[in-house]
């Protein structure tokens, strides 16, 4: 039994402080998880145990020392011969052990109904404690099915891949337990624009040699990578192994990037120097091959903000609840429970929107797959605008302690942004929607039916749905396509909580998000129902 922390010190005692958080469970904890992986047809039994692992206080320590020691480049041995690795503290590797043993990057193509769902559940989990060792398990899940561009490349990879195991040594894919893929796209004059790219693939016999730079190398130890590169016929996609059989393939890792946040998770720029490669697709076909895993990858990260809001408001909510000012609890303030009933809309609905594109992921039809496309951008872009408005609020909800490394705070509010620039900016993803709208009819009818669905069940929704499609009864001029996104994204978000979420909760979102009923700033609304809201918390 271990001893309990001293609060009786020299010169005063400690009163009112929370206690320290202990043990839970994120799923039995997460009402509004639960309720939105049932309606999305996920696996319950895989998040009760994943969930129980990563809501034990061990993991949250493990979170927390991947993030205080981050990753080492290790360039070059003692004696001057070339490693190219990163080196990461035990504890991402002990992360990387329990996602990969659960099935994050892997449940999702094993035949099961609601592999997506379950998976963007367990994305949405893991963002709670230590988002930074997703990336390359996002990138691992959303690389599987482009592989299928290449039969004889999947027979050998996506065993490993699927592997529920997590094996990081420096050994060829034949020799690998288990194994990761990231991708390398980004090059520096072209940044979003691939098709500037100028990594150049040359042939030699069955295979190719890529020589080039990539400006933007996430997870570079994974066991190899998709990339692009300009071959004879055109930019195409390519898998460049990390590791080939007594030697190291021609990958230079030119340095790791110093970002704001995601410390634990390596992201670097690297040259191939005619490093060895394996075609995937067709010769010129290259972003059409990869974009597959770009889809994928966007619904982590649609959803993962939704992850970084629970943990933000967790804490902020643990923090009311145990703590008092001028004779009263703060959880029993008006101001303070309205601020908090108002950022669990945005959490709640992010959430559930989300998990509506999952659940289109595991759809097999074409409005399900059309859904899909158009539905992935739209969460992203709106989830991941109102993160970081979320989790600056619950961190004033803390007060000075909420500025403090010693609250994990910081470190989610250094995640915030991330997801809104990873896969395609805000700019980007909102021309994506109308490209996509425009050039796919099933898309624009997708959307429509979503938004039909719910229509008759509310007066108000039905009153800023005509707004909207009078706003805009065609395409919108790409100066508003911001605001058409997120127009858009909010009516979808709304029409997802009139069916599955309590009215307090879909009524206090439209008033405050649709119709206006309130300021600009968290907390500045009236009329919430703040003790229903306050209850979803779990």
């Amino acid at each position: 039994m271990t001893s309990e922390a001293r609060h009786s010190l020299p010169t005063h005692d400690v009163l009112n402080q929370p206690p320290v958080r202990g043990d839970s469970n994120l799923w039995t904890t997460d009402p509004v998880l639960q309720n939105a992986v049932h309606f999305a047809g996920g696996r319950n039994a895989p998040l009760e145990a994943y969930g129980d692992t990563l809501g034990r206080a061990e993991a949250r320590e493990l979170g927390c020392e991947a993030n205080r020691h981050p990753p080492e480049l290790r360039l070059f041995d003692q004696g001057g011969r070339r490693l190219d690795e990163v080196r990461f503290h035990p504890a991402y590797h002990q992360m990387m052990q329990i996602s990969q043993s659960a099935g994050y990057a892997s449940l999702a193509w094993d035949g099961q109904p609601g592999g997506h769902s379950t998976h963007a559940a367990m994305m949405y989990l893991a963002s709670q404690v230590e988002p930074g060792h997703c990336c390359p398990m996002t990138m691992t899940y959303a690389a599987i099915p482009a592989l299928a561009a290449n039969e004889q490349i999947a027979s050998i990879w996506r065993p490993k891949l699927m592997a529920r195991s997590y094996d990081p040594s420096t050994n060829p894919i034949e020799r690998k337990t288990s194994a990761t893929l990231g991708m390398a796209m980004t090059e520096k004059q072209g940044g979003s624009d691939v098709r500037a790219n100028t990594t150049v693939a040359t042939r030699d016999g069955d295979h190719w040699r890529l020589r080039g730079h990539k400006w933007f190398c996430s997870a570079p130890m994974s066991d190899g990578f998709l990339t692009l590169a300009q071959a004879p016929g055109g930019l195409t996609c390519f898998l460049v192994p990390r590791w080939l059989d007594g030697e190291r393939n021609a990958i230079h890792l030119m340095r790791l990037k110093d970002k704001l946040g995601n410390k634990s998770n390596a992201s670097s720029e690297i040259e191939y120097h005619d490093a060895l490669a394996y075609q995937l697709g067709d010769e010129g076909a290259g972003v059409r091959t990869i974009i597959e895993m770009v889809h994928h990858t966007r619904l982590d990260t649609a959803v993962a903000p939704a992850g970084l809001m629970r943990a933000a408001l967790t804490e902020a909510h643990h923090w009311v609840a145990h703590r008092s000012a001028f004779q009263r609890r703060l959880i029993d303030q008006p101001l303070m429970r309205a601020v908090l009933a108002d950022l669990v809309l945005d959490w709640e609905g992010a959430l559930t929107l989300g998990m509506r594109v999952a659940q289109a992921f595991d759809g097999q039809s074409p409005e399900d797959r059309a859904f899909a496309r158009i539905g992935v951008a739209l969460a992203k872009f709106l989830n991941n605008k109102r993160c970081p408005v979320v989790v600056v609020e619950a961190m004033e909800v803390l007060g000075g302690m909420g500025y403090v490394e010693d609250t994990p705070l910081p470190q989610i509010y250094r995640e915030a942004p991330l997801n809104s620039i990873w896969e395609g900016s805000g700019n980007v993803i909102c021309l994506d929607i109308l490209r996509t709208l425009a050039r796919d009819p099933m898309a624009a009818e997708v959307v429509d039916a979503e938004l039909d669905t719910a229509a008759g069940a509310d007066r108000e929704y039905d009153a800023a749905l005509k707004a909207h499609r009078d706003r805009w009864p065609g395409l919108p001029p790409e100066a508003e396509a911001r605001w058409f996104a997120e127009n858009t994204a909010l009516l979808l978000t709304a029409s997802q909580l009139l069916r599955h979420a309590p009215n307090e909760v879909a009524d206090g979102f439209i008033a405050s998000r649709l119709l206006g009923n309130g300021g600009r700033i968290p907390g500045s609304v009236a009329g919430l129902d703040t003790d229903a809201l306050l209850a979803r918390m779990g």
